[in-house]
């Protein structure tokens, strides 16, 4: 073994023993990349993929609502079967959303996930506790080849 080899050894085992003992025994400070760390997380309103979504629609949890908020002529031209329309450029959308039962679940969508998103603080300001937006919209849905109602 070099003399270089003999230095630098000593000291690469003890940095790599010094990163790896120097962390937090904590397991709340360690957060996954892939986990939400919005508000909307511990509310119960998540933005999921299109097949998530499809899959909670194809298990639906009793009461479950399919809400689409684009508008009626794009709902006309496909929506997401058993969906109920609220559009989202209406002068009375909070109203419609105020009718709406904030204790049954919910899947959220609209084309993109634009007017969804922006949908998501009105639903928390009304105290929905389930809901599940999709994660661009009608635009991920169909590409992920899944079926539209027409």
């Amino acid at each position: 073994m070099s003399r270089t080899t003999r230095i630098l050894l000593p000291l690469g085992l003890a940095f790599t023993f010094a990163a790896a003992c120097g962390g937090s025994d904590s397991a709340s400070e360690i957060t996954p990349p892939d986990t939400v760390t919005s508000a909307a997380a511990s509310t119960g309103i998540n933005t999921v993929s299109a097949q998530q979504a499809a899959a909670t629609i194809a298990d639906a949890p009793p009461g479950l609502i399919v809400l689409d908020v684009r508008t009626p002529e794009e709902f006309a031209e496909g929506h997401l079967q058993g969906a109920v329309m609220i559009d989202f450029y209406s002068d009375d959308f909070d109203a419609q959303l105020a009718t709406l039962d904030p204790d049954v679940p919910y899947v959220l969508y609209c084309r993109s996930g634009n007017r969804s998103g922006q949908t998501i603080p009105k639903l928390e300001a009304l105290g929905f506790q389930s809901v599940e937006n999709i994660d661009g919209g009608v635009v991920a849905w169909t590409g992920a080849g899944l079926p539209l109602i027409r």
